[in-house]
Order: C-alpha cells, then structure tokens, then sequence
C-alpha cells in the first residue's frame, strides 16, 4: 500500500485533531451597485482542462477494491484519473473501469528491480490501445521501499544511486517506444526530498554545472511528483489548500520545494523559486482521513473541493486524493467513499461540483474582464469556460472560521448569472438577470457563478 503523511525524519509524526470549529454558509443577493474598481480581463481556462486533472488513488491492483463498483463511484464522482500499483494481474480490471467510467490509468511500482522495468511498459502499451493511459510514473516512495537496479540496492542512508540509475532507463526506455513516447512520464515520488546522496533526483532533466553524482543531462521525468499530503498539522488552518499547493516554502507542507527545491532530507539545491513557479507538476497521493481525532466528513468534504481548486489554479497538471474508499489500518478514514462504497460527503459534493462543470465539448479561447476589489487573503478564484462560451467562475474562500463578504465587479452588463453551492446540490442556488456585479459571502468552500451574455 502507499503511505500517506510521511514527515522528514527529523520531524515528530502528528497526529490531526478536530480542534477548530468550521462555519459555513453563503448569503448571495442581486447587486445593482456600479463596479466599485476597474475591472481586469482574465483568459478563462477551457473547464475539461481542471475537470481532467482530477485523480484519485486505487487499489484495484492489490486486489482490495472491486471493479465494478470502483467504477460506479469513480462515474458517480466525476472523477477523471486513477493511479494503481502496477500489478500485470489486473490489467483487464483496469481497461474494465476504463470502459464503465472513462477514467484513465497511471500504474506505479513500490520496490521495484530491473525486471519490473518492461513490465510496466507492456501493461501501459495494452492500456494505451485501449484509450486508457493517462500516463507513466516511476517507483513509489523510494524512501520507504528500496530500489534494486543491477544487483546494487538503495539503501535509504546511504546511497540513491539505483533509484535514480532505474528512473533513467526507464525514462529513456519510455521516450524509445513509438507507442508510449508521447506520454508523460512522472517522476518518482518523495525520491528528491529523501535522496542521502546528491543524485540530481530533484531534477527533471539535471542541468549543466549542478554538481550531482549523476552526469549533467541525465533525464528522468516530464513531471515533478509529489505526495502533498495535507494532514501535516493538527487541525485545518487558513488557507490551508493554498498554502500546501504553493510551489514556495512553508514549513509545514511537503510540497514542491522541499522536493525540488531544497530537498527536505540533506539540504540539496534542485530549482530556483522562480524555476519552480513554472516547473510541470502533479500530486500523486494527497488527503486527510475521516473519524477519531481525524476530520469529520463535513470539513473533509469541504477541503477536498478548496484543494482541487487550489492545486489547478497553482500548476498542478493532476491531483490525485488518496484514496477511492476507506479500509483498515493506516489507511482507515481516507477515502472518498465509505468501505461499502457509499459516498461521503467528499464523494457528494464532489459530485457536484463535476456535475455543475460537466461539458462535453472542447471550449473556444475567451477572457472575461472582471475583479475581485480587496479580496481577503484566504479568497480565491479560477475562470473557466465550456464549449458553449458561457465562464464559470469558481469563488472559494480559505476561511476556518467566520465568513468574508466580497463583490464580484463583472465589468459590464451580463444577461444572465446562475450561482451554485456544490455543498446544497447542482441546482443554481440564485439566478440573476442583467447583472454587472454580485455580492457573496464565502466561508470555507467554492461557490461557482456561470455568466452568459
């Protein structure tokens, strides 16, 4: 199984507690107030692109989750991506859920040696023929499960050495291969911020002059790979979804600078901020469990649509929750749906949420000219568009408790604004007719205004 919430040695496991109240609640009424500020012109991003980057651990390679009703939830959420321990016993199952939910599959290895090189190779290439490969990902968490790659064997205090040799190949095995060399390739995960010895694992492709034990030019992946969880402090802070997709430091999140920046582990120096403000990333394991002292469904489910948001609007290509479904173990709590397969508030409202943006059709380029005046911190926004040129506008606030009242000056006279409330259901909630602004009052979760004419 992968592992979620793994501190830097140095750093004392924490557990999360429910110790901050969470308000919520939106109160939206028609404005007929002038704009208050100039408004700016935004480019909206094509809604298929933010709905394509939501992904979701599975465990259909183990053998724990079943086929067909992983694919019933995954169509139910509106889930667009899986990622899968790469076992070749599974692979019907997994062209299965391809057909019934129209996900595609990314297959990871924990452990691998030279062998499990071509096998993951062959089962992408039959995905792939089946329309259902997102893309190819190099071994999970090598901190926490050695990499063996001819007979020498990494060991997590001494040496990276075949991790990085077996991320190499395998890059340059994938590119070789006239199937798959058009597909990306994500690094491995958490192998940058763990490396002991200066391999250039906090690369993509390692640059001239960066001293590292692997020769300048070394290529290992198209996409940096993180496993952001967001569990790493006890309770859920402002701007918490924010703050873990922030390519910057902050201390408490394992994101991407302490794993292409300077690495968490030994201090080695990857890219610069500004490097890293435009590197290709995706999470691949990221989440916060339900029950005990954890979250209860209601915050989880309220964060998980902040952090979806967050982590598009900030670079993430794909995002992947950790995980389907509760289990047992260490793993109790996490999933979207309960171990029955019935949905959490998380699976609801993310069901709403898809279901609000749904669209079939590829959308034509377009700006809206429009602002937020004197946003708080913890306010956000992300324009997008669907192929029938209405913008849909996701608002979201960052906020643990209280609320914020904002306007959104839509800089013009539009003919008509729907609001909808993914946490009440996929019905606007207010429908406004030649409206040039709209007040709202956030608390902790999006709201999404869809404005046509």
């Amino acid at each position: 199984m992968f592992t979620h919430c793994v501190l830097a040695p140095s750093e004392p496991r924490r557990s999360a507690t429910q110790s901050v109240p969470v308000t919520w609640g939106i109160l939206l009424f028609l404005s007929a107030i002038p704009p208050t500020a100039a408004a700016n012109e935004v480019a909206a991003v094509g809604v298929r692109d933010f709905l394509d980057s939501i992904g979701v651990c599975t465990h259909i390679g183990q053998g724990i989750d079943n086929p067909s009703p992983s694919a019933t939830a995954l169509a139910y959420a509106g889930i667009r991506n899986i990622r899968d321990d790469g076992n070749p016993r599974h692979l019907q199952d997994w062209i299965s859920v391809h057909y019934q939910a129209g996900v595609e599959v990314v297959l990871t290895q924990s452990g691998p040696d030279d062998e499990a090189i071509p096998r993951p190779i062959s089962m992408s290439r039959q995905l792939a023929a089946a329309g259902a490969l997102l893309a190819m990902e190099g071994p999970n968490e090598p901190n926490n499960w050695a990499v063996t790659y001819q007979g020498q064997k990494s060991k997590g205090d001494a040496t990276f050495l075949p991790v990085a040799r077996w991320q190499r190949e395998f890059y340059a095995k994938v590119k070789s291969d006239p199937v798959l060399q058009h597909y990306p390739v994500f690094h491995s995960s958490e192998a940058g911020g763990s490396e002991p010895d200066n391999v250039g694992l906090q690369f993509l492709t390692i640059p001239t002059g960066a001293g590292t034990l692997m020769p300048d030019g070394t290529r290992y992946a198209d996409y940096a790979n993180v496993h952001n969880y967001i569990c790493r402090r006890p309770a859920i802070i402002d701007n918490m979804a924010w703050l873990n997709a922030d390519p910057l430091f902050h201390d408490w999140s394992d994101g991407i600078y302490v794993e292409y920046g300077k690495t968490w582990r030994k201090g080695f120096a990857g890219y610069s901020n500004a490097q890293l403000a435009t590197l290709p990333r995706v999470t691949t394991e990221t989440g916060w469990a339900t029950g005990g002292k954890n979250l209860t469904q209601e915050q989880q489910g309220r964060l998980y649509l902040n952090l979806y948001l967050a982590q598009f609007k900030q670079g993430f290509k794909y995002t992947f929750i950790y995980m389907l479904r509760d289990a047992g173990g260490s793993d109790a709590g996490y999933g979207l749906f309960d171990a029955d397969y019935h949905p959490k508030q998380s699976a609801t409202y993310l069901h709403n949420l898809t279901a609000i943006l749904s669209d079939n059709g590829v959308a034509r380029p377009g700006k809206l000219r429009y602002t937020i005046p004197n946003p708080p911190a913890t306010v956000h926004d992300l324009l997008l568009r669907k192929s029938n040129g209405a913008f849909e506008l996701a608002v979201w606030n960052e906020r643990v408790n209280g609320t914020n009242d904002v306007t959104v000056d839509l800089g013009g006279t539009h003919r008509l604004v729907k609001v909808f409330d993914p946490t009440i259901g996929i019905a606007p909630i207010q429908t406004y007719a030649k409206a040039r602004s709209v007040p709202l009052t956030l608390s902790d979760h999006p709201v999404v205004m869809e404005i046509s004419g």
